[in-house]
């Protein structure tokens, strides 16, 4: 079953429809669904569909002529080959040059890899045949890095040719939701938690199984789908994996700023900066800053793929009982007891996601420009002060936002703190919003139904 990507779709078949020379560059992280998109797309229309081999050029060159025969001309494919890319470009031309064909390219990462000319090869057939033709070529790769700079970067020999490119991110919490229909919404925000939108781990969740169970196979089995997950995507993605893995450790284990980080790993600052900026390229890290902080000197960085976060905070400490057999009372004695507290953070960005829909609906009271979460100091009460969501309009007009991921009704407390922190800004209109779990208390909604600048929601408002 297809779920989402409407827009990428839409375009690829709005582009399709033109009859002309299209160019699309598709890339995205390893599981994002990319594969899934383009043989959607390529359902029912005449298209080549080649997976680039971590292989010699020879091997790649003879399953590309394969893959090609067996759309173009059945009756030769497996006997017919190409003895170098000129000539099997030149047979594509000959083909697209009356007729529209789709040509995937898929891992073309590999493919440059093993024929470190092939992007110039195909650059001159672009300019002098292609672009006169029928063709629609799509290049899809899961090296962000080789997709951003080898492909779309302007040292690249493509470089302007493409007329479109998709960077192909996870689901949103609202986009994952339509995956599972039999959890319930806690269950769906906690599957979201331990997936962080990724296609291919949402759909090894079992609507036939608990939550619980499914966490359990999937996270604290040896052979379970996602037990070696990180350590893999590294390997695959990355050259040194155990020095990422260090860093990610150290993030996971409490480390924010860049001296933290590169103390804990032994290394120096700016050697360790780069190794964050490939991490923060594959969307596994990001470098956070006080949503108004425009010189980012408070910067910190987060695991921002939430399954690296579950993972490095629940498997590595925990491999003697897993290892042991032990993976029911792993569960219970230590994920269960924390899992309020770890969804506090997906919480916030849970509540994030939804005033961006708000606000591109247009529903609150004001269009905000900049979003994201706030901390720094207090000069009256001289200590550090944070708040969950700042949503800031031109700066005249602000949301701030307080989010409890709790079993407990809010209290007017969190009301009020949250309002004695607005006070630390200087905004012409300031508004409040608090997102509760489970509710609020009598006093908290007393207070709240007393002032026009206060709302309230919950999470259950928030699903429908």
């Amino acid at each position: 079953m297809f779920i989402g990507r409407k827009k990428e779709l839409k375009k690829l078949n709005e582009m399709y429809s033109t009859n002309s020379f299209e160019f699309a560059v598709i890339y995205g992280r390893r599981r994002v669904g990319k594969t899934t998109l383009i043989k959607e797309f390529c359902k029912d229309k005449k298209a080549v569909y080649f997976i680039a081999r971590e292989a010699n050029d020879i091997i790649n060159i003879e399953n590309f002529s394969k893959d090609l025969f067996n759309v173009t001309s059945p009756e030769t494919a497996g006997t017919a080959k190409f003895v170098n890319w000129e000539n099997a470009f030149e047979y594509v031309y000959s083909i697209a040059k009356n007729e529209r064909i789709i040509l995937v390219i898929d891992e073309y990462p590999y493919l440059a890899q093993a024929n470190r000319s092939i992007s110039s090869i195909l650059q001159a057939h672009i300019d002098m045949k292609f672009k006169d033709s029928k063709l629609f070529l799509i290049l899809c790769g899961s090296s962000m890095s080789f997709m951003e700079y080898q492909v779309l970067g302007y040292k690249s020999p493509l470089y302007g040719r493409r007329t479109a490119q998709f960077k192909i991110k996870p689901f949103t919490f609202f986009e994952s939701v339509k995956y599972h229909k039999e959890f319930t919404n806690e269950e769906k925000a906690i599957i979201y938690g331990i997936t962080s939108g990724i296609p291919e781990y949402l759909s090894k969740i079992k609507d036939g199984k608990s939550l619980k169970n499914n966490i359990v196979d999937m996270f604290l089995n040896e052979n379970g789908h996602l037990y070696e997950e990180p350590a893999s995507l590294l390997k695959q993605e990355l050259r040194e994996p155990s020095i990422y893995n260090s860093i990610i450790t150290a993030i996971a284990k409490g480390a924010s700023r860049l001296n933290e980080i590169s103390t804990k790993c032994g290394m120096e600052s700016n050697k360790c900066a780069k190794y964050l900026t490939s991490l923060i390229t594959l969307g596994i890290v990001r470098k956070d800053k006080p949503v108004n902080d425009e010189n980012g000197r408070k910067s910190i960085y987060v695991i921002e793929d939430n399954m690296f976060k579950f993972w490095y905070k629940f498997v590595p400490d925990n491999m003697t009982h897993i290892v042991s057999g032990n993976p029911d009372i792993l569960y219970k004695k230590v994920i269960e007891p924390q899992m309020s507290n770890y969804m506090g953070a997906i919480f916030e960005e849970i509540c994030i996601q939804y005033l961006m829909i708000e606000n591109y609906k247009d529903t609150l009271p004001i269009m905000f420009g900049q979003i994201g979460r706030w901390w720094g100091g207090n000069p009256t009460l001289k200590k550090q002060e944070e708040i969950d969501i700042m949503a800031i309009d031109n700066n005249e007009s602000v949301i701030f936002g307080e989010c409890k991921w709790t079993k407990d009704y809010v209290d007017v407390s969190i009301l009020d703190n949250l309002i004695r922190r607005g006070d630390l800004f200087k905004y012409t209109n300031k508004y409040y919003y608090i997102f509760s779990k489970n509710g609020f208390n009598d006093n908290c909604i007393k207070k709240a139904s007393g002032n026009k600048n206060v709302v309230l929601v919950e999470f259950k408002d928030m699903m429908e």
